[in-house]
């Protein structure tokens, strides 16, 4: 396992991160364990949880397992994130004073632990004045009930928004953006990886794999089946098989990946993963896993680094082609290989 610096903090953390929020739904209690367990092994030390992930049972069992690793506590950065509905009160959702300190002081409770390593907003909230969250999560960090703060889910303004208030009124400053990231969505390099770098932000991506589009696991006019995420639910989300299936990048991407990986001898997750990991001002990909075996293949890009020609035949494979205005147009070919080489 690798390790670098989280954000412009001074913890450390390693390459990849472990998510949790398949425990309680899609991985029981055993094998959320037996997952974590695994992941410490191996040298990982970030767990990512949130309070909504199965209705706070995710953060249970987190909890569960810290309570019997106490030589663990020392090891992880222990992350978890509030902001989305925990009941039916019209302030039991959003960024506001008073919902963050009953969600902190509830996931606190639920991890059994006095402190987190790193608490998250989980999304922006358009109807909270960021300076009172920013305020909040302020006091939290002096409180000792917070060790740093990041943000997860921001467009590029709310991100230099949040950054320059803390700055302004000498607040603790957001050193790490949780955002959507993966060969199938390039879209945050218009702005939001920019915005990240000029304001030292760690980036921590999630769904690293699109849903698992990443593996090779579906294919062309063959809708999937059985016990995989799209295999239960092939319209769910953004990840939905007939949104993706009928856009032809999605397969040139597929295909390279493949190509990538049978050249490696190894496995198309992998690949997929190791090319997110070298990104610009990304601290650690954050793994999602249904099964031990497959964190086992995913843990095998812990030490992969592609060769400049792997990442640039990716990179052609995947580049999202944005429109001429105002992202495009002379320049934009240069601009994005000076974002690939920018690490």
């Amino acid at each position: 396992m690798e390790y670098r610096m989280l954000g412009a903090s001074g913890a450390v953390v390693s390459t990849l991160a472990l998510g949790t929020m398949t425990f309680g739904t899609e991985s029981d209690e055993a094998c959320a364990h037996a997952q974590l367990d695994r992941y410490v092994g191996a040298g990982g030390t970030l767990i990512d949880t949130a309070d909504v992930y199965s209705a706070g049972v995710s953060e249970q069992i987190v909890g569960r397992w810290l309570a019997t690793r106490s030589e663990a506590r020392d090891q992880i950065v222990l992350a978890t994130k509030g902001r989305f509905p925990t009941g039916r009160r019209p302030n039991d959702v959003g960024l506001s004073r008073h919902h963050l300190a009953a969600a902190l002081d509830a996931s606190l409770r639920r991890l059994g632990v006095d402190a987190v390593d790193l608490y998250q907003v989980h999304a922006y909230d358009p109807l909270t004045p960021l300076e009172e969250t920013l305020r909040f999560l302020d006091d939290a960090v002096r409180a000792g009930k917070v060790h740093y703060v990041g943000l997860s889910n921001f467009t590029g303004w709310q991100l230099q928004k949040a950054v320059d208030i803390a700055e302004f009124r000498g607040l603790a400053r957001p050193v790490t953006l949780q955002p959507q990231y993966n060969l199938l969505v390039r879209e945050i390099e218009w702005e939001i990886v920019p915005a990240a770098q000029s304001t030292g932000l760690g980036l921590l991506p999630w769904s690293p794999l699109g849903g698992g589009w990443l593996t090779g696991k579906y294919r062309r006019e063959q809708p999937p089946t059985g016990a995989t995420r799209l295999g239960e639910n092939p319209q769910r989300g953004v990840e939905a098989y007939d949104r993706r299936s009928r856009v032809e990048r999605t397969w040139d991407v597929v295909d390279a990946v493949r190509e990538v990986a049978e050249k490696r001898g190894g496995s198309m997750a992998q690949v997929a993963l190791a090319w997110l990991a070298d990104r610009p001002t990304v601290t650690s990909v954050i793994l999602g896993a249904r099964t031990v075996e497959q964190l086992d293949d995913n843990l095998g890009a812990a030490e992969l680094h592609l060769t400049p020609e792997e990442t640039a035949f990716l990179d052609d494979a995947s580049d999202p082609a944005p429109a001429d205005y105002p992202y495009g147009g002379p320049g934009v070919e240069q601009r994005s290989r000076a974002i690939s080489a920018g690490r």
